[in-house]
C-alpha cells in the first residue's frame, strides 16, 4: 500500500447492490408461506374501543384472521427499562393517541389485507383529548438519559440580575416526525418456540432482547436480522408496537407474517421529536463576557410514558459561563410517546441558545463570531475536565474565511441582491460523543482473505466500508482482501447504531481486534496456519477513560439567505460548515453525514412541523404531500469540511461522532441570517411567510 486507507474517500462496498436493487431491505424479504398483516389504526386519540365489527372484513378474499384485543395472544406490553417504551399490543381497549393500533388484519396478500383493514368497523367511546401544553398535567422528570434533569452551578439568577446586558426570551420548536425513505417493517416467523425477526431497526440486539421480554422466552431463542436500513435517525432505535404485533400475528396464524407501515402510520406509534418551549435568560458584561445562562425547558410527553427532550445539555456544556442553571418540565398530552430524533436535545436546544447568543450580540453591538470567541471554553465549563481534543477555534476561523464573513455589514436590512434582502448568520455546533461496548470477530483465512464480523447495521452511513478500511490498514493488506459481515444477532454484539457512537464503538473494537490479529500474524512470520487465524475481541470503555476527559464534537456554521421583502419567502443561498470530530475514517462517507445534518437543519428552520387538530388530537398532515421537507431546489451547494486532527485520548479509533453534530446549530444559523436580512426575529420554528410579514 502506498496510500493510507484510513481517511481515504473510498466508495461504499454495498453501493452497487443498492443501485441495482439487489440490496434487500426488510420489506423486500419473502419467506415461504408468508402472509401479510396491516394495522387498523384508531380514529380517536382519547377513549376506548366500544365494539369492533369484523363481519365485512372477514368475508373478503384472502383474509385469514383479524387480531384484536379480544383474541390477541397475551404478552408483556409494559417496558422493562426506563429507556424503552410501553407498547400497544391489543391487550385492552384503551386509546391514548391518534393512530394507535386497534386491530391487525392478516391476509394472503398485502392488497387483500389493506382492503379488509378498511372494512373493519370500530365504534369508540371518545373523550376530549388534552393537547394544550399550558393546561396539561405538568411534572419535573428526575433524569434525562441518566443525568440530572435539573442542574445549577454558581448563582445564575443573582448574576443575571446584576449583569449589564440581558436577554430574556422564549423560543419554540414544533413537533416533528421521522420520515425516512424506508417505512418501518417487520417479518416474523416462528419455528416452535424459536422466533426469527427481520426488522427495519437500528439495533438488532435491542429487538431480540425486547421481544424476549414481551413473549417471556430466552433471548437465545430469538434471531433478529437488520442488515440494510433505509434511513432511521433515531426513529428505529427501539422496537415499537408493530414488531411485537407481527410476531403475535405469526403465532396466531402459525405462519410467517410481514407487517409494513404505511406513510400515514409513520405518524402514529413510532415516535417523533417533541415540541419544546424554552425560556432562555442570558446575560453578559458590557465587554461581552457571559455572566449567566438560565435555560428552562418545557416539552411534551405521552399520557402513560416518559421521554425528556434534553435541550439543556447543549447550553450546559458549551460556553465558559460561571453561573448556569437548566431545568426540564414535561406536560402530558394525548400523543404517542416522543423519541430520539437526530441530535435529540442539541438540535432543539441549540436553536434557543444560539438564537439568544445572536440577540445578545446585537444588544452588545458585538460581532456574533467575536462574542462566541470571547466566551470560548478551554475546558468543559460544567465538569472542568479537559477535552480529549478541541479545535473549535480552527472551525470558526476556516469556516468564516470560506464563507467570507468579513463581507457582512452588521446592520440589519443593509445587504441586498437586486430587490432581495440578504442576511448572514452563524451558530456553533456542539455535541457530546459517546462509546459503548462492542465485540468483533476477525478471521484470516489460509488464502489471505479476511472477514471482519459484527452485528451492527448499515443505515446509509457506510459502516461496512469504514470498518473494512480500518482493519485493512492495521493488518497491512489491500482493501479488497477484507470483507465486513454485519446485520444480525448471530454475529458479535453491537450497540445501538444511534447517538453518533457506531464508529467509536465498533471501530474501537475493530482497531484492537485487528491489532491482536496482526500480532499473531507477525508471531507466525506472516504464515497463515492451515486452519487460519481467528480473533474475537470485546472492547469496553473503562470508567477511568470516561471520567478523565470531556468528549465532545464541535463545529461552526455559517448561512446566507435571501428574503423577498414583499412576499416574505426565504431561500438559503449559501451554507458553510467546519467540524472538529477527531480522525476522519472515510472523507466521502463522513462528509455525506455532515452534509445531511446541515440539510436537516435547513429543513427544521424553514419547513418541518407536524400539525395537530387541537380538538381531536388528529395529525392533519400525516403524508409527505403536506408534511413539508426541502427539495433539491431548496438546498444550496453546502460546503462542509473537517478539521482533521488526531485525537488519541478519546478511544482506540481516535474518532468522535459526526452523525448528528452538523444538525446542532444549523437551524439557528438560518434563523440568525433571516433576522440579519429582515430585522424580524422569529423565535418559533419553522420560519414562515406570515411570521415575517406580520
Amino acid at each position: 500500500m502506498t496510500q493510507p486507507l484510513i481517511g481515504a474517500p473510498l466508495d461504499r462496498v454495498e453501493a452497487r447492490e443498492k443501485v441495482v436493487g439487489a440490496a434487500k431491505y426488510t420489506a423486500d424479504v419473502a419467506l415461504d408461506g408468508m402472509q401479510h398483516a396491516v394495522v387498523v389504526p384508531s380514529a380517536i386519540a382519547n377513549g376506548r374501543v366500544a365494539s369492533i365489527d369484523e363481519t365485512q372484513a372477514r368475508a373478503q378474499p384472502g383474509v385469514i384472521e383479524i387480531m384484536t384485543h379480544r383474541n390477541a395472544p397475551r404478552v408483556v406490553a409494559r417496558k422493562a427499562t426506563p429507556m424503552q417504551s410501553n407498547l400497544f399490543l391489543l391487550q385492552n381497549d384503551v386509546i391514548e393517541f391518534d393512530r394507535q393500533p386497534v386491530a391487525v388484519v392478516i391476509a394472503r396478500t398485502f392488497e387483500q389485507a389493506t382492503h379488509a383493514a378498511e372494512l373493519v368497523e370500530v365504534r369508540y367511546e371518545s373523550e376530549a383529548p388534552q393537547m394544550d401544553l399550558d393546561a396539561a398535567e405538568a411534572y419535573r422528570p428526575e433524569q434525562l438519559f441518566g443525568e440530572p434533569a435539573t442542574h445549577e452551578r454558581g448563582k445564575p439568577v443573582t448574576a443575571f440580575n446584576a449583569a449589564g446586558v440581558r436577554i430574556d426570551e422564549i423560543y419554540r420548536t414544533p413537533t416533528e416526525h421521522h420520515n425516512p425513505i424506508e417505512m418501518h417493517a417487520t417479518i416474523a416467523a416462528w419455528d416452535g418456540e424459536r422466533l426469527t425477526l427481520f426488522d427495519a431497526s437500528q439495533w438488532a440486539f435491542g429487538v431480540r432482547d425486547r421481544m424476549a421480554h414481551v413473549f417471556g422466552i430466552p433471548a437465545d431463542r430469538i434471531t433478529a436480522i437488520s442488515k440494510y436500513v433505509g434511513g432511521a435517525f433515531g426513529g428505529k432505535g427501539q422496537p415499537w408496537s408493530h414488531v411485537a404485533l407481527a410476531a403475535m400475528a405469526a403465532k396466531l396464524v402459525d405462519r410467517p407474517v410481514k407487517l409494513v407501515l404505511t406513510r400515514p402510520q409513520m405518524f402514529g406509534w413510532v415516535g417523533h421529536r417533541p415540541q419544546t418551549e424554552q425560556h432562555v435568560e442570558i446575560a453578559a458584561e458590557r465587554d461581552g463576557t457571559l455572566a449567566s445562562i438560565v435555560h428552562e425547558v418545557r416539552s411534551e410527553t405521552s399520557i402513560s410514558d416518559e421521554y425528556v427532550e434534553p435541550c439543556g445539555i447543549f447550553s450546559r456544556d458549551l460556553y465558559a459561563v460561571p453561573n448556569y442553571r437548566m431545568s426540564h418540565e414535561l406536560r402530558r398530552l394525548h400523543i404517542s410517546k416522543p423519541t430520539f430524533q437526530r441530535a435529540p436535545g442539541e438540535s432543539t436546544g441549540s436553536f434557543a441558545i444560539e438564537s439568544a447568543m445572536d440577540e445578545l450580540s446585537y444588544a452588545l453591538g458585538v460581532d456574533p463570531l467575536e462574542l462566541r470567541l470571547k466566551n470560548y471554553s478551554e475546558r468543559n465549563p460544567d465538569s472542568g475536565k479537559p477535552y480529549t481534543s478541541k479545535h473549535l477555534r480552527d472551525c470558526y476561523e476556516q469556516a468564516a474565511k470560506r464563507f467570507e464573513w468579513d463581507r457582512r455589514d452588521p446592520k440589519v436590512r443593509s445587504m441586498r441582491s437586486g430587490r432581495m434582502l440578504v442576511g448572514m448568520g452563524m451558530a456553533t455546533a456542539s455535541r457530546a460523543t459517546h462509546r459503548s461496548e462492542a465485540s468483533v470477530r476477525i478471521t484470516i483465512r489460509p488464502d489471505g482473505t479476511i472477514e471482519v464480523a459484527n452485528g451492527t447495521i448499515e443505515q446509509g452511513t457506510g459502516s461496512p466500508t469504514v470498518f473494512a478500511q480500518l482493519a485493512a490498514e492495521i493488518l497491512g493488506v489491500p482493501f479488497d482482501r477484507v470483507r465486513f459481515v454485519w446485520g444480525d444477532t448471530t454475529l458479535p454484539n453491537a450497540p445501538l447504531a444511534a447517538g453518533s457512537q457506531t464508529a467509536a464503538s465498533v471501530g474501537s473494537a475493530v482497531v484492537v481486534a485487528a491489532s491482536l490479529a496482526r500480532k499473531r500474524l507477525d508471531e507466525a512470520n506472516g504464515r497463515i496456519p492451515s486452519d487460519g487465524i481467528v480473533v474475537v475481541h470485546h472492547e469496553k470503555p473503562s470508567e477511568e477513560d470516561e471520567n478523565r476527559y470531556a468528549q465532545q464534537a464541535f463545529g461552526a456554521l455559517f448561512a446566507q439567505v435571501e428574503v423577498d421583502p414583499d412576499l416574505g419567502m426565504v431561500g438559503v443561498t449559501r451554507f458553510v460548515g467546519a467540524f472538529d470530530a477527531g480522525r476522519i475514517l472515510n472523507r466521502k462517507t463522513a462528509y455525506s453525514q455532515l452534509l445531511g445534518g446541515c440539510v436537516w437543519g435547513i429543513s427544521m428552520a424553514l419547513f418541518e412541523k407536524s400539525r395537530y387538530d387541537d380538538r381531536t388530537a388528529r395529525i392533519m398532515n400525516a403524508e409527505l404531500s403536506h408534511y413539508l421537507i426541502p427539495t433539491s431546489a431548496d438546498v444550496p451547494d453546502i460546503d462542509v469540511f473537517a478539521i482533521e486532527a488526531d485525537d488519541p485520548h478519546v478511544n482506540p479509533a481516535h474518532v468522535r461522532g459526526i452523525g448528528e453534530v452538523s444538525m446542532c446549530g444549523s437551524a439557528a444559523a438560518v434563523a440568525n441570517a433571516v433576522y440579519h436580512a429582515t430585522g424580524v426575529r422569529v423565535r418559533e420554528l419553522p420560519i414562515t411567510v406570515e411570521k415575517l410579514l406580520t
